[in-house]
């Protein structure tokens, strides 16, 4: 298979998480016989310092040309540090969402075994947790007109959806459904917004097509603790655009460390995969980053492409490496390896033949200093 990648390193950590993903994409293209070509792009923080404007031109026309686009991280503490700053680094991701019509953001939330001791929740609430948010990606108050009233002192942003938004998204949340456990549960804030209403209306109505699918409808409040105390619980979420965001988020904490997520977006051009968490500007440069969402996110890339021999061989790499050990810092402080190193052993996982027999004992970095 002869595949065209778009390729955004971003900010912060992301050029380095990038670096460790594109070398398990050449291990699947050596073993699996694949021709990847990876053309590089700006945006972010990096695009506004080199060329004045977060999403240049250029990047988007190399991302509609692309059959996928693989993205690190965006963000910058410069920017986020001064309110009044008028270009910044996340409008480049919100315009990438609308040009490439990326509508749909969904993100696999899965327990891994040797990691359980990590999570700051007990074992005995989080134990199967294994759930999807589905996620609309480019409508509601993130995308609707905002402004400043009263000399700057008054300040608004509107919600809007359209029941075709709703459709769509609510069609991939029952489809997913359908094939995992038979389980969507929308979250909204019905009882108080009107947008919220509608989905509620819409997704409804739309239950009636799918009989083997149990839906059940949280306000949002009630969703945020729920899956806190009983994650298993739920299978599919479908939610709209800023609940979303902040509903996965909170979910990414059951699996103990932000690094673990991936996640994908698809949309009408093209689709786009990245880990869920920040730029981590702290970290970037030290080589500490963890690169395991962002390997994750190519598995969900070589899926959507049909490859699934290849995606299930880097879960399982990622599964060898997490149950032997092989991890940043984030997952164990103690006795831990580097994120270039995470994404060479990964690569070799997935281009030979290793297995838990393997040893890696001299990789182990130690205690290397921590921010």
């Amino acid at each position: 298979m002869k595949k065209r990648i778009a390729v955004l390193p971003g900010d912060g950590i992301g050029p380095e998480v990038i670096k460790q993903a594109v070398k398990v994409m050449d291990a699947i293209a050596n073993r699996y016989n694949h021709e990847f070509i990876t053309d590089y792009a700006l945006m972010g923080a990096i695009a506004i310092d080199e060329t004045g404007n977060p999403l240049p031109q250029e990047t988007i026309d190399i991302c509609r040309m692309a059959d996928a686009v693989l993205f690190g991280a965006i963000g910058d503490p410069k920017y986020d540090n001064d309110p009044s700053a008028k270009v910044r680094p996340e409008q480049g991701l919100l315009r990438l969402r609308k040009e490439l019509g990326l509508y749909a953001n969904i993100r696999p939330v899965r327990l891994f075994s040797p990691l359980v001791d990590r999570s700051p929740l007990k074992e005995e609430r989080i134990k199967g947790t294994d759930l999807v948010v589905y996620r609309e990606l480019t409508s509601g108050i993130y995308f609707g007109d905002k402004g400043r009233l009263e000399g700057g002192r008054a300040a608004f942003d509107t919600c809007y959806y359209h029941e075709d938004e709703i459709v769509r998204i609510a069609t991939m949340a029952f489809e997913a459904a359908g094939r995992r456990r038979h389980k969507l549960t929308l979250v909204d804030k019905a009882n108080v917004l009107e947008s919220s209403r509608l989905w509620r209306e819409v997704v409804q109505k739309m239950a009636k097509d799918y009989p083997s699918v149990e839906v059940d409808y949280l306000f949002v409040d009630n969703a945020a603790m729920q899956v806190v105390q009983n994650p298993s619980q739920f299978d599919v979420i479908l939610t709209g655009n800023m609940f979303g965001d902040i509903i996965s988020d909170e979910t990414s904490v059951i699996t103990g460390s932000i690094g673990l997520l991936p996640s994908a977006s698809l949309g009408e051009a093209t689709s786009l995969f990245e880990p869920i968490h920040g730029s981590y500007p702290q970290a970037a440069g030290k080589d500490i980053a963890n690169p395991l969402a962002t390997i994750l996110s190519l598995a969900m890339l070589l899926e959507h492409f049909g490859l699934l021999e290849e995606a299930k061989r880097v879960e399982q790499a990622v599964e060898l490496v997490i149950a032997k050990g092989l991890v940043t810092p984030d997952l164990n402080a103690d006795n831990f390896i580097s994120c270039s190193k995470v994404g060479d052993v990964v690569a070799m996982m997935v281009e030979s033949d290793l297995d838990e027999d393997t040893s890696f004992d001299n990789i182990f970095e130690g205690n290397l200093p921590l921010i």
